[in-house]
């Protein structure tokens, strides 16, 4: 039986953007190293070629870089899904996000990409919240909306589901754990289909997976990214909501809270936020206004030239040193190339080894650390 050909490829443009798509698929390339690989290599095409020879250095054997196959079955997926790409050099890619150190490198869509120009507020909260969580979110999401603003949130039941619901005539975007196709929880199915047809539906994650825990803080980061501010409804003291807001802070978002009754532990959460410092929102024009006094995070700057390549023995006093300072707990990568005294673009390349070998990871918000 002949195999079944595969689609060829049309144009150096669609060539390009296969390679990039090969290039983030390939095992332990995520977005601080796919951005450096293409900057050193200038194309994705150069990038791959260069990939199993940077594993190689770093003491990985046999390494192969994201099939063809693979990435042509993940373009067929979204086509058939009626899912757009956009990387994160292209016009109309979220300016906001782009700024973020983690920011994805490609997002599938579904829906309006016009919304991904207007100025965005996050609303976020618990997935058992209360009447009146849902009604606070139903008000603000409804109001933010006719304001002009895009309610962006991650989907979930609860505060998530009532905020777009009540944002679909305005606009809202859904920011969603697994693939853009694969609908989490089930129960939303009709308003995921809602937002595709009348909002935007985006993930950086590929066509066809199924969301596992692991995936929901990266969510997180890019509901946070694209906003300029975060408003937590309801939420726990220990919560994805409160994680959400802690990368807004991160990302130098205005991170709000709405205040609730001290007895509900759905409260725990937007009660600490505001004791820490989150302004308190008692309606839309409280959010607009704390917006209005907001600084923009700065952008990230480029990554610089690395220096020659040193002998094995300085580069393994490097890693050394690097694993040294490292635990399970994240660690800002800025201030570790601080305690390292070295030069950044020094560290950051030896980071990109470190991470290819599976002995550091990058957590959300520009953090580093050793795996457990």
């Amino acid at each position: 039986m002949r195999a079944k050909a595969q689609k060829p490829v049309s144009s150096p443009a669609e060539a390009e953007r296969l390679d990039r798509l090969r290039l983030i698929r390939s095992r332990r390339v995520g977005p601080a190293t796919w951005r450096r690989l293409m900057a050193e290599h200038g194309s994705a095409a150069e990038a791959l070629a260069a990939l199993p020879g940077v594993a190689a250095a770093a003491g990985i054997e046999g390494y192969e870089v994201c099939p063809l196959p693979v990435a042509l079955k993940e373009m067929a997926a979204a086509r058939a899904a009626g899912a757009a790409m956009l990387w994160l050099d292209e016009p109309g890619y979220p300016s906001l996000l782009a700024q973020i150190a983690d920011a994805p490198p490609l997002l599938w869509l579904q829906g309006d990409a016009g919304l991904l120009a207007r100025p965005m507020v996050a609303l976020v909260g618990a997935r058992n919240a209360s009447s009146l969580g849902l009604r606070m979110a139903r008000k603000l999401a409804a109001a933010l909306g006719e304001a002009g603003y895009v309610v962006v949130s991650g989907l979930a039941r609860g505060i998530d589901a009532e905020a777009h619901a009540a944002a679909l005539g305005q606009g809202t975007v859904a920011v969603q754990a697994g693939g853009v196709d694969v609908i989490y929880p089930a129960e939303n199915a009709g308003l995921a289909a809602e937002i595709a047809a009348r909002g935007c539906r985006i993930s950086e994650q590929p066509m066809g997976l199924v969301p596992q825990a692991r995936h929901f803080p990266l969510r997180n980061r890019i509901v946070s990214g694209l906003a300029r501010a975060v408003v937590v409804v309801e939420a726990a003291a220990r919560s994805g909501s409160l994680i959400t807001a802690r990368e807004a802070l991160d990302q130098g978002r205005e991170v709000l809270a709405v205040p609730g009754h001290p007895f509900d532990p759905r409260a725990a959460g937007g009660n600490q936020l505001i004791r820490e410092g989150a302004t308190l929102v008692r309606h839309a024009a409280d959010v607009i206004e704390a917006i209005g006094t907001a600084r923009p995070a700065a952008r990230s700057p480029e990554p610089q030239p690395d220096p020659p390549r040193r002998p094995l023995y300085e580069i393994s006093a490097v890693h050394s040193q690097i694993l040294d300072r490292l635990g399970p707990v994240p660690v800002p990568e800025d201030q570790l190339i601080r305690d390292l005294s070295l030069p950044a673009g020094r560290v950051a390349q030896e980071l990109v080894a470190l991470e290819l070998e599976g002995r550091i990871q990058r957590d959300p918000g520009g953090l580093v650390s050793r795996p457990g």
